[in-house]
């Protein structure tokens, strides 16, 4: 981490380096702002779960400590992207991979963002009477951490099918989100007591499925990348079929390895 942070002194002397060094260099810096973006969100999620624990009180805490960090990543790894830019010539991989860090970049920022908002809907419950979460919020964050965990592992190991589950489980989010809606205003209507707390769920919710939507954005960007496929606006279950046909057969070691591997890449 240490590394990433001082990256803008380092670059002074990067030009004598070899393109693909550089390269290497701005897919680490990206595996490491991600890493440090789930670890953020994770203790959100946890937080929000268990909101009257008091094992989860320290967390909301750690997520603003980490904003500052994941900020100057964004920043660093923005710098490096456009050094390389004005190198020279490209590939078709080292342009789409240069257009997709940028992209990246901007959609793990908003989802640091986001991990704040929910340690701020935290904090806000703790100052109202204890209220019981939504029945379904914990499932509706499992499926929220598996999103980011498998974007995070598609970007690791290059992972086109670790993309393409990414873009099937948005909807799943999305129900959630309606139904603890639906459940949460029913018993809002009932009961003016769970108006505030109810508030704040509806709007961690929210936050949730933003965070999504970004981790779809993405696996949108890893198969760009990767494959050279625009999946954005729907085109995704048209790639699901397609992408399939282009994975050579080798791959499927490929595959198997990264999810064996991919529960070890960040702690829990």
């Amino acid at each position: 981490m240490q590394t990433l942070l001082s990256g803008r002194g380092n670059m002074a002397g990067a030009a004598g380096l070899t393109e693909a060094v550089l390269y290497d260099t701005l897919v680490n810096y990206l595996v490491s702002m991600a890493r440090t973006v789930e670890g953020a969100m994770n203790r959100a999620l946890e937080a929000i779960v268990a909101v009257n624990e008091t094992r989860t009180w320290a967390l909301p805490g750690e997520v603003f400590l980490l904003e500052p960090r994941i900020n100057e990543m964004e920043i660093v790894i923005d710098e490096h992207a456009i050094r390389l830019l004005r190198r020279g010539s490209f590939s078709d991989d080292e342009v789409r991979l240069i257009v997709a860090a940028l992209k990246i970049t901007n959609d793990l920022e908003r989802i640091g963002d986001l991990a704040v908002n929910l340690a701020e809907c935290v904090i806000s419950l703790r100052e109202m009477a204890p209220t019981q979460a939504p029945e379904e919020l914990a499932p509706m964050t499992s499926a929220v951490r598996a999103m980011v965990s498998k974007s995070l592992g598609a970007l690791i190991y290059r992972n086109v099918e670790m993309a393409g589950q990414v873009l099937q489980s948005d909807d799943v989010v999305d129900q959630y989100r309606d139904r603890i809606f639906d459940q949460l205003m029913q018993s809002m209507t009932q009961q003016a007591a769970l108006v505030s707390p109810g508030m704040q769920f509806i709007l961690a919710t929210r936050h949730l499925e933003r965070i999504a939507d970004h981790a779809t954005n993405i696996a949108e960007d890893i198969i760009f990348w990767v494959r050279g496929l625009d999946v954005r606006h729907g085109r995704g279950l048209a790639m699901n079929t397609e992408a399939a046909k282009q994975i050579p057969a080798a791959g499927e070691e490929v595959i198997e390895n990264s999810r064996a591997l991919h529960s070890d890449v960040t702690p829990a």
